[in-house]
């Protein structure tokens, strides 16, 4: 029993040993994930809602003639300013993820200063000897909108749905923003690409936010208690497209970009229950913003 003790005692030892080093491998992985929390953008869905508008200006500015430089410059600087929202909001506390010591602090510090030097020196670039003045306007309009969205937000979440729209509205700004400065001109079609934009933009907003809602409902009558609202949405959004189309002007293709869309809200009114898998959702969303921006860019870059 003597001669026992001592392997018992090692093998106790041993698997303790190993608890705790789960135990810190756990946390190390928590604090890694927190820190990047901390200073990478979290919300995936408006990646998708900043660059398609950004690519389908560029694309419709380069298509009629507009210069490569300027749409690098802006991109880098879109980029830059988006991803120093997040740390910003780490460091002043304005959001639930918040910095809560030094270590943190330093950590958040190492990324803000480079971002916000690296969007001043292409925001310079992009001025340098008066140029693309007019984006002045555009960031005046798009800092005026994120103020309203941030009203919206602290208001609770009745309005978080409106908040994100309003948010959409400001991301979708890159559309003209792109075309402005690889063109010089600031026209309808710059508005116009804003407009489209940022309602498709809207209606995945409004799509997300149904099927969360919706996951329950089954049947038609409980799937339109649910979903009336954004079925009237639709159908608005339906008209103004018709109206836009025939009294001021829209491309064909670029009518047709929302079809899959449509297709797909009205569809889930009729289709059976299905299980919501987000990621799934998430892909698909993104394939539809895809679809769009390839046929708004081809319909807006034909002539004349």
């Amino acid at each position: 029993m003597l001669k026992l003790q001592p392997s018992l005692n090692v093998q106790t030892d041993s698997r303790a040993g190993y608890e705790v080093q789960e135990d810190r491998s756990a946390l190390n992985a928590a604090q890694k994930d927190r820190r990047r929390a901390l200073i990478v953008p979290r919300e995936h869905g408006a990646w998708g809602m900043l660059l398609v508008p950004l690519a389908t200006g560029a694309a419709v500015g380069l298509f009629r003639g507009g210069l490569l430089v300027p749409i690098l410059l802006l991109t880098i600087t879109v980029l830059a300013l988006f991803w120093l929202r997040t740390p910003l909001e780490s460091w002043f506390g304005s959001t639930g993820m918040r910095v809560q010591n030094r270590e943190e602090r330093q950590i958040v510090r190492t990324v803000v200063l480079p971002l916000a030097t690296v969007a001043a020196v292409a925001l310079i670039a992009l001025f340098w000897g008066g140029k693309n003045r007019e984006l002045i306007w555009l960031g005046t309009i798009a800092s005026a909108m994120f103020g309203v969205q941030l009203f919206l937000k602290r208001l609770g979440r009745s309005t978080r749905m409106a908040a994100e729209m309003v948010g959409a509205l400001v991301l979708s700004s890159t559309a003209p923003a792109a075309y402005y400065v690889a063109t010089g001109r600031l026209d309808a079609r710059a508005w116009m690409l804003w407009l489209l934009n940022w309602l498709f933009a809207a209606d995945q907003v409004h799509f997300v936010w149904l099927r969360l809602r919706g996951i329950r409902a089954s049947g038609l009558r409980e799937k339109f208690a649910t979903g009336w609202i954004f079925l009237a949405g639709n159908l608005f959004l339906v008209g103004i497209l018709a109206l836009v189309y025939h009294v001021i002007w829209l491309p064909t293709l670029a009518w047709i970009a929302f079809v899959p869309i449509l297709l797909r809200g009205f569809g889930w009114f009729v289709r059976k229950p299905q299980p919501m898998v987000i990621r799934r959702l998430g892909w698909t969303e993104l394939a539809h913003a895809l679809l769009f921006g390839a046929l708004l860019t081809a319909g807006f870059s034909a002539k004349p």
